[in-house]
């Protein structure tokens, strides 16, 4: 099912590569634009879980630099029956963690240093366990795909949109370039890609805290973690973190902004607490 999704995806997201590249350069700019999208679908595949990393600043670390930390993450993996992950760092205030990887042999699990003040050892165990069910589920890839091309396109529309207003484009049709259409589509390619994103996530986060609970026994902690998380990212949002990767947080990171409510990935932490609860009490 999650290959199905990725195929859906990478569909999706070349028909509106391909639509931009059409209202920045007509024919050439859509074959320009068809030739960027398979690259892309080819780079953000291999190499898309590494740019996730770098656009956070994440930095790995091994056993000895965060002993606790490696140690859960690789008590847990065990658990799950997953290799084991690369651990990453982020040096970020913001409480928040995500997991990343092309496939569980070539996983990481990262998270802030603001988590670590804020979570104690059951709580943080809970969260690892999400990271680790979105690995073992395969969710990673279509998350680091979405993340990749998601940004590419809101800059690429960005790109056709500055162009038609400072008369930029260079449509080869003999009808000519239509500033309202290229402003609408401007408007609407990355909204259509958020959308993608929403409609993948929200199910994805529910599985994962069903199996974080299961793998970790502590569904009562996962729950309290959410809480906690949810509660300061509303008030320290993570200030790095654009909309293109915002859906593979455990939390949103930008639910501190309320434009960003609007479109978020993520599905409301007073259900997900309730279903936790009601795994704890036997009765999912």
């Amino acid at each position: 099912m999650n290959g199905f999704k990725t195929v859906i995806l990478m569909t999706v997201m070349m028909v509106l590569f391909i639509l931009v590249g059409n209202l920045i350069g007509g024919q050439s700019g859509m074959m320009i634009a068809f030739v960027l999208a398979l690259v892309m679908n080819f780079g953000s595949y291999w190499f898309s879980d590494k740019i996730v990393l770098a656009m956070y600043k994440a930095k790995q670390i091994e056993r000895n630099d965060m002993p606790e930390y490696y140690d859960a993450v690789e008590r847990l993996a065990s658990d799950a029956n997953l290799p084991m992950p690369k651990v990453y760092l982020i040096e970020n205030p913001t409480p928040n963690a995500f997991a990343t990887g092309r496939n569980p042999q070539n996983s990481a699990v990262a998270v802030t240093t603001g988590i670590l003040r804020i979570l104690n050892r059951d709580e943080l165990e809970g969260v690892i366990a999400h990271e680790l069910t979105h690995i073992l589920n395969r969710d990673i890839l279509v998350g680091t795909i979405a993340a990749t091309l998601v940004g590419t396109i809101t800059m690429v529309a960005r790109m056709a949109g500055w162009a038609a207003m400072f008369g930029g484009s260079s449509r080869d049709d003999k009808e000519g370039s239509s500033p309202i259409a290229d402003l609408v589509l401007m408007i609407v390619a990355p909204i259509a890609a958020i959308l993608i994103q929403m409609a993948i996530s929200r199910s994805r986060e529910y599985l994962a805290d069903q199996g974080g609970a299961r793998i970790s026994g502590k569904p009562l902690a996962l729950a309290s973690a959410l809480n906690k998380l949810t509660q300061t990212n509303e008030v320290i949002p993570m200030q790095n973190a654009g909309s293109s990767s915002a859906h593979m947080f455990i939390v949103n990171p930008l639910s501190g902004k309320s434009l960003m409510k609007l479109f978020s990935t993520h599905p409301p932490v007073e259900e997900r607490v309730a279903r936790l609860n009601e795994i704890a009490n036997g009765r999912r």
